[in-house]
């Protein structure tokens, strides 16, 4: 398999995923502004979104769009528990988390991010990201994982976009649950191993 990616964008999440999983896989660097790949290939042409993400598969099947692709990665290596079975309220719980963090949190940051964004609207970005970093505290107060006592793909989909809060300088020093929860995920050989590989702090 191959996974195209930009360093420290949200494709982390699916790299951290892809080394918890244990399978197979290389790494292909994506420029996000001019598509092309770092072996200088067309990166449109094998994602016409343009967009990382992207998951090619053995058979050269394209996935994309990171829940999915971190669904597909749980699902294929179930015994690794990177995901609970269907029909298990715990595989839902890491679902609902993982809508969260794509809808609520992910999006919440590209108005920071965009070089477009009027300057008048950035405090209300921020503001808004505030509220949410305070919710995911108090959830984070009683679980060492996000949806709760084993990492999921869940906690590598956050673990990637809380640090981000960092990048941006939100006020996160009287977050002490996620400045916890960050040290943990961390000290995961996987996730250290990931952010190692893209030359990562």
């Amino acid at each position: 398999m191959k996974l195209f990616y930009k360093p420290g964008a949200c494709s982390l999440a699916s790299h951290i995923s892809l080394r918890e999983s244990g399978l197979d896989f290389t790494l292909v660097g994506v420029d996000l502004q001019k598509k092309v790949t770092e072996t200088g290939e067309n990166f449109l042409q094998t994602n016409p979104k343009g967009q990382v993400p992207t998951l090619q598969l053995d058979d050269n099947t394209v996935l994309t769009e990171g829940v999915a692709i971190m669904q597909y990665i749980a699902d294929s290596v179930a015994d690794r528990q990177l995901l609970a079975p269907v029909s298990s309220i715990s595989r839902y719980k890491t679902l609902e988390w993982l809508n969260f963090i794509a809808t609520e949190l992910h999006k919440g940051f590209t108005p920071l991010f965009r070089p477009d964004t009027p300057e008048d609207y950035k405090p209300t970005a921020r503001a808004l990201l505030d509220k949410k970093m305070a919710y995911i505290d108090s959830e984070l107060a009683d679980c060492e994982w996000i949806s709760g006592s084993r990492f999921t793909i869940a906690d590598a989909y956050l673990f990637t976009v809380l640090r981000w809060a960092f990048a941006v300088k939100l006020e996160m020093s009287g977050y002490k649950n996620i400045a916890a929860y960050m040290t943990r995920v961390a000290a995961r050989p996987a996730v250290a191993a990931a952010m190692a590989a893209e030359g990562l702090k």
